[in-house]
């Protein structure tokens, strides 16, 4: 499938650089079969079901992105800066990243980062190179609290550095599980008033676990859907929270997945029938328009790149011209986009 398809204008004025204040007040653009409807997140509640299920994404966004210089080599030369953003645990501390500039460094080199995390690069494959850290007498993440930087989407980090509040910002209320290189966006829009508002109007409530990954934020260079290569993220879902989304939808009640990532982690671990299994390991799902949606029925999500895989997933979700149009809408109506902005609750197009 041709990647332009997926293409279209936005203007830089509507690239969202801080979220709104408070959390919910947040625009909704509800993207139905009959068109669209200008909403708020506030009127979320007021879309759900009775038996619903909302399914959130609990991962937690760790300070993944690192300033540091390589030593000089065998004491000649000076040393080189470079600039690491963590995407992958490896496990045992080691740890696959996106360097700049990667050729720069080769296995063998030793890496610092501020004054009390080193790295030994083991491993380099063009931009990617796999890091064996050394923390000394701390763990890897209280060191990586002190040397590390809340990793912004590259839309952001061009035009602004983050500062302490994107620590508390680029998080949602879900978060629990440490390991992602990216906040699930959509899930930026909660508060704990209209999580409640939500219950209260007789949906349920689960969270499951997809660690994004930096890979997230690539572009699809490739003029082809098929020649695109996705990179692989580690997500969970329980046996009983399999259990639970299985449960919901054989009592009628609707899946509602709160941000790409939960609908991909999903739409993973459903079999043929759209019944959920439990989940546990690494998942490089990739979906474009002729995808058969198995197990969600609804998709709160934010306004993604053009030509991007996210995008893509939308128009897959939604139809290609039902997208195309709901964007344009939301473009003519000064949406704000990407992580920090609006979002769109899309049903699915059967």
């Amino acid at each position: 499938m041709r990647v332009d398809i997926f293409d279209f204008d936005l203007p830089r004025a509507l690239i969202a650089l801080e979220p709104v204040v408070p959390r919910d007040a947040s625009r909704l653009l509800h993207v139905t079969g009959d068109g669209v409807k200008d909403r708020n997140i506030t009127d979320l509640p007021d879309l759900i079901r009775p038996g619903d299920l909302l399914v959130t994404n609990d991962t937690k966004v760790i300070p993944a992105q690192l300033f540091g210089s390589r030593a000089a080599r065998d004491g000649v030369g000076a040393p080189a800066s470079i600039e690491a953003t963590l995407h992958k645990d490896l496990g045992d501390n080691r740890w696959r990243a996106f360097v700049r500039p990667a050729k720069r460094l080769r296995a063998g080199d030793e890496v610092r980062f501020g004054d009390c995390l080193a790295a030994t690069v083991i491993t380099r494959d063009g931009p990617e190179i796999v890091f064996q850290f050394d923390a000394g007498a701390q763990s890897f993440s209280e060191a990586l609290a002190q040397v590390g930087v809340t990793p912004l989407p590259p839309y952001i980090a061009r035009r602004r550095a983050a500062d302490k509040t994107d620590i508390a910002n680029y998080q949602t209320i879900f978060a629990a599980d440490e390991g992602s290189v990216a906040a699930p966006t959509a899930g930026l829009h909660f508060t704990g008033d209209l999580l409640d508002r939500i219950k209260a109007a007789g949906a349920g409530h689960l969270s499951i676990t997809l660690h994004v990954g930096a890979g997230t934020f690539l572009p699809v260079s490739v003029d082809d859907t098929d020649q695109h290569i996705m990179h692989s993220e580690w997500g969970e879902i329980t046996e009983g929270q399999a259990g639970a989304i299985n449960a919901a939808r054989a009592a009628g009640g609707r899946i509602i997945a709160v941000g790409t990532t939960a609908l991909r982690l999903v739409e993973a671990a459903a079999d043929d029938e759209g019944g959920v299994e439990a989940f546990c390991g690494d998942t490089d799902i990739f979906i474009t328009p002729g995808y058969r949606f198995r197990a969600a029925d609804l998709l709160l999500t934010n306004f993604h790149l053009p030509r991007s895989t996210l995008f893509m997933l939308v128009c897959a979700f939604s139809g290609t011209d039902r997208m195309q149009a709901a964007y344009a809408h939301a473009r003519a109506q000064c949406y704000r986009f990407y992580s920090y902005g609006d979002a769109c609750l899309l049903e699915r197009n059967e």
